[in-house]
């Protein structure tokens, strides 16, 4: 199996490994709040750097929840560099995200010479869990 960050280019650094390695492990966006919790050895800044790293080189996308808070996400390696341009779904309760990789996003007419750098559909509520509770 190929390692995902020397694929990339980058250097195996230990908290290149940590972040990467707890995102893919999670299988879910993740707040920074978390992941610092989660992995306490690691300060903000390079938390911070570390998270800019692997989205700019395709490893991790992000997502701005309702809450202002962004998400992280692992990109599997048969969507490496995918921009997250699938819905995601956003707990407003447990604050969880879950991507909805298997629907499409919706189609948006934008302004004529207008650029789009991304796009970003997201559904709220009550997950399953929550809902029942």
């Amino acid at each position: 199996m190929t390692d995902p960050l020397r694929a990339a280019g980058l250097r195996r650094t230990p908290a290149r490994k940590a972040v990467h390695g707890l995102v893919e492990q999670l299988g879910r966006p993740v707040r920074h709040a978390d992941l610092a919790a989660a992995l306490p050895d690691l300060d903000d800044i390079t938390l911070y750097r570390t998270l800019a790293t692997l989205c700019e080189v395709g490893l991790l996308h992000r997502v701005l929840g309702v809450d202002g808070a962004w998400r992280y996400s692992a990109n599997p390696p048969t969507e490496a560099g995918c921009p997250g341009n699938h819905p995601h779904f956003l707990c407003t309760v447990c604050q969880g995200m879950s991507c909805l990789r298997d629907q499409r996003m919706p189609r948006v007419d934008v302004p004529d010479g207008a650029r789009v750098d991304g796009r970003n559909f997201l559904v709220f509520g009550a997950c399953a869990a929550c809902a029942a509770g």
